[in-house]
C-alpha cells in the first residue's frame, strides 16, 4: 500500500508560538522514515486572508519553518482547515498511488482532525499520529479548564474506527516495517 506522510501548518507563526520541540522531534523523526523509504512527504502550508493574522500570505509567520522545509517534497497551500478543501491535494495523491496518509502537525483540532476526516471520506486509509500533532490552544481556550485537545481529537478519532490513531511508539511499533 503506498503511503504518503502529510505534515500540516509547521510554519514560524506556529511553531514560535509556544514551545513545540517533543512535537518537531517526532514530526522529524517520521519525515526521515518516510524519506529513508522513499515515500512522499508533503508539506500543508496555511494562508489566512486577513491581513493582521502572522499566517497571512505576506507574513513571516506564514513560512515553512525553516528547520523542516527542505524535507518537503511539495507543498500544497490553503486557506482552509481541510487540506484537500479548494486545493490540489487529491490529484497529487491520486497521481502519485497514494492509498494510506499519515497526518502530523499543527493544530490538532483543526487543520490534523479536518483533514484526517477528509481524508477517510475520501477513501483512505488514515493514521493520526496524535503526540506528532500540537495545538496553540488550550482548554480554557473552549471553556473547558482541564481539556487535554490532543488527546481529546485522538480519542474522538479512534472511537469513529474510520481513523488509526497512534502515538509515536505505536507508529514505531505497528510501521517499523515502512523503510521495508
Amino acid at each position: 500500500m503506498k503511503k504518503a506522510l502529510l505534515v500540516i501548518d509547521v510554519q514560524n507563526g506556529i511553531v514560535n508560538f509556544k514551545d513545540f520541540s517533543e512535537e518537531l522531534k517526532i514530526i522529524e523523526q517520521i519525515i526521515k522514515d518516510f524519506k529513508e523509504a522513499k515515500n512522499p512527504v508533503i508539506f500543508v502550508q496555511h494562508f489566512d486572508r486577513q491581513k493582521e493574522s502572522s499566517l497571512h500570505c505576506d507574513a513571516e509567520g506564514s513560512k515553512l519553518y525553516p528547520k523542516l522545509k527542505d524535507y518537503a517534497d511539495l507543498v500544497v497551500k490553503k486557506e482552509s482547515p481541510s487540506a484537500f478543501f479548494k486545493t490540489n491535494l487529491g490529484s497529487i495523491l491520486d497521481k502519485l498511488g497514494v492509498e494510506q496518509l499519515f497526518i502530523t502537525g499543527f493544530n490538532t483540532e483543526f487543520c490534523c482532525m479536518f483533514t484526517a476526516i477528509s481524508a477517510y471520506d475520501r477513501g483512505y486509509k488514515v493514521t493520526f499520529i496524535e503526540n506528532a500533532t500540537g495545538t496553540c490552544n488550550i482548554g480554557d481556550t473552549y471553556e473547558m479548564n482541564d481539556l487535554d485537545i490532543r488527546d481529546f481529537v485522538g480519542t474522538v478519532l479512534h472511537w469513529s474506527e474510520a481513523v488509526e490513531v497512534l502515538d509515536f511508539e505505536e507508529y514505531n511499533e505497528v510501521y517499523q516495517h515502512i523503510n521495508a
